[in-house]
């Protein structure tokens, strides 16, 4: 299935994500400163409420939505959420996945009881189940909505060989590192631009008695998302593209370089809150609310995305933008500061007129003027107003997701197949996870994510 869309998909994606490339000089500028035809949804008529789009009465209708989301980010979505049944009268439940997305949605369809609707994380997953038929092309009230607020790229990282499925609601600048202001304060230290510059900045900060990188290890993506920044940055666009569609092996020279760079960071416990054993404990929201807790705080730097905001406003004093500010994934080697992007699509898992309603929602101006308002989100929504934002910095990262550019990639990991790239406890997660234990056997690391690799894409 991946082998007929893996040209499209990667030409989609750039097409789609390219408006990220200039994220990253805005945001230092912040930080500096301070910044089918379906039935359902074809009848879509009379609005209930207020708001730019119209929805149908849904009264006494129940609706499951199931994403990967937990504690803030899932709470900010359940506004979204109250205020479509709000308007429709709709009864909607949430229902968390956990990072084992596909596996949990599988065991629902072939079991006969599916949610309504799903957000699915990876590129890859939606062409997966559309291949399968088990996803529902958006109705005409959606497809509109979808035509009027996104460019063309972000509605074909929704479509499958011609057929619209997917609106995708929310994305994610993922070449961040965001730093306790505090920290970087008492070490005398600012903000680098280079790799070399980040581990001497490192080093820095563990003289002055703080612990540099909080690496959130215990969740295998986000040491995907820390080779990918690496990667595409040191061995270069095309090298990426080759390397998320397997047309290179994981046992490349390329793959070596990246990971002996990455090394340079994981084999030093000097470097890592908690050495190597602690971060691979360390769940991805502590390893923010380590960061920014207290006055000796467990780390000066976390990596990840945007959506970093969100935890950081939710689960402690910091504030986004004084506390907390932000700088670019900084360069490796002679390479350029590299911009991976992701995003998460809602698709339709039943045909009724309440998932198309909820589709119709989502890809409107309403529903994303109410989630960004929360903080730690981003829509591709070309139609949202930026005051919908509610601080600089999330006004600036979104001003460049909709501009123009070309210098970025989708997330490789959201690109593999799920057996590889998007599964808890296997695959590449597993693999990076093995590497941040022993950094040293770079060799076996290779040979392992090869291996895992080799037979995603063989059973996909």
């Amino acid at each position: 299935m991946r082998t007929s869309s893996k040209r499209m998909q990667h030409r989609t994606a750039r097409a789609a994500l390219a408006a990220t490339a200039a994220a990253t000089l805005a945001l230092t500028a912040t930080a500096c400163g301070g910044g089918g035809k379906n039935s359902g949804g074809d009848k879509a008529t009379a609005s209930q409420g207020s708001g730019s789009v119209s929805l149908p009465s849904l009264k006494g209708q129940k609706l499951e939505v199931a994403a990967v989301w937990t504690g803030p980010e899932q709470k900010n979505f359940q506004k979204v959420l109250d205020e479509f049944g709000k308007r429709t009268g709709a009864s909607v439940t949430f229902v968390p996945t956990g990072d084992n997305i596909s596996t949990f949605l599988g065991t629902k369809i072939e079991g006969g009881a599916p949610p309504d609707v799903a957000f699915l994380p990876q590129v890859g997953v939606l062409h997966q189940f559309a291949a399968k038929g088990w996803l529902k092309p958006l109705g005409t009230a959606a497809q509109a909505q979808l035509d009027k607020n996104y460019s063309t790229g972000w509605k074909d990282l929704g479509a499958y060989q011609g057929k619209q499925y997917g609106v995708y609601a929310k994305a994610a600048n993922k070449s961040l590192i965001w730093y306790n202001t505090a920290a970087f304060a008492t070490a005398a230290v600012s903000e680098p631009k280079t790799w070399a510059e980040f581990l001497k900045t490192a080093e820095t900060i563990s003289e002055s008695g703080t612990p540099p990188v909080s690496i959130g290890g215990a969740n295998g993506w986000t040491l995907t998302d820390w080779f990918e920044n690496v990667y595409l940055s040191q061995a270069g666009p095309a090298k990426y593209d080759q390397l998320a569609q397997h047309k290179i092996k994981w046992t490349d020279p390329s793959v070596k370089a990246a990971l002996t760079t990455l090394g340079q960071l994981f084999g030093n416990k000097n470097l890592i809150a908690g050495g190597q054993s602690g971060a691979l404990q360390t769940e991805f929201p502590k390893s923010i609310t380590q960061t920014f807790t207290g006055n000796s705080p467990g780390a000066a730097m976390v990596y990840e995305g945007d959506f970093v905001a969100a935890v950081i406003s939710a689960n402690t004093k910091a504030k986004v933008g004084t506390d907390a500010k932000v700088f670019p994934f900084p360069a490796v080697g002679s390479g350029k500061a590299p911009v991976v992007s992701g995003g998460d699509v809602a698709v339709a898992l039943k045909d009724s007129k309440a998932s198309q309603a909820l589709l119709t929602f989502l890809a409107s101006t309403d529903a994303a003027k109410v989630w960004a308002s929360s903080g730690g989100y981003l829509s591709p929504n070309k139609s949202l107003d930026l005051s919908a934002y509610p601080d600089e910095v999330s006004r600036n990262i979104a001003q460049a997701l909709v501009a123009a550019g070309d210098n970025f990639r989708f997330d490789m990991s959201d690109q593999a197949p799920a057996a590889f790239g998007g599964t808890d406890g296997q695959g590449e997660w597993k693999d990076l996870q093995d590497f941040l234990k022993n950094p040293k056997d770079i060799t076996g690391a290779q040979s392992q994510l090869e291996a895992d690799a080799a037979k995603a894409y063989a059973g996909s």
